[in-house]
């Protein structure tokens, strides 16, 4: 046969099911939430380390490879894609060893420029996503810079807007 609980029995069994709730749900949030980011943070640190290694031993204007555009061209709408096999071809891709063999959810873009007056070289790295699809995109950037005898550095700090969109 069956137990009949007491309202104490049962008042007790919600609080310990409320509090597991409490702890378990914003754990899982914040863990599906890192789970968004780390392609962006993980693609920007792949492709800054690039750059920094590709300036060593050039002079100051050659220090940073041409500008990239937006690749892949469309950012994903709320879905990780696989890209187009020629999607990383360009030349500053594959100057920097970078691209994506598996399904992801977010492109990225690298501009560079020289200074002449300063003899500082400067890059942004940006990756764009659009996790909901909703088309507000999530932007990640990083900067670097290379002064006139000066090794190349990132700039401190990521720029975040709308992270998890």
């Amino acid at each position: 046969m069956g137990r009949n609980w007491s309202a104490p029995e049962v008042a007790v069994a919600i609080a310990v099911g409320g509090s597991l709730l409490l702890v378990a749900v914003p754990a899982f949030v914040r863990n599906l939430s890192f789970s968004k980011l780390s392609e962006p943070v993980e693609g920007l640190d792949r492709l800054v380390t690039a750059a920094i290694a590709y300036s060593d031993g050039r002079p100051a204007n050659l220090s940073f490879p041409p500008s990239a555009p937006l690749t892949p061209e469309k950012v994903a709408r709320g879905v990780e894609q696989r890209d187009p096999d020629d999607a990383w071809e360009h030349l500053t891709w594959r100057a920097l060893d970078f691209g994506f063999d598996a399904p992801h959810s977010f492109a990225f873009q690298f501009d560079s420029a020289y200074d002449a007056p300063s003899g500082t070289s400067r890059f942004v790295a940006t990756a764009h996503g659009d996790l909901d699809g909703d088309d507000v995109l999530s932007t990640f950037e990083v900067r670097g810079e290379r002064g006139a005898n000066e090794r190349a550095r990132v700039v401190p700090g990521m720029f975040v807007d709308r992270e998890v969109e």
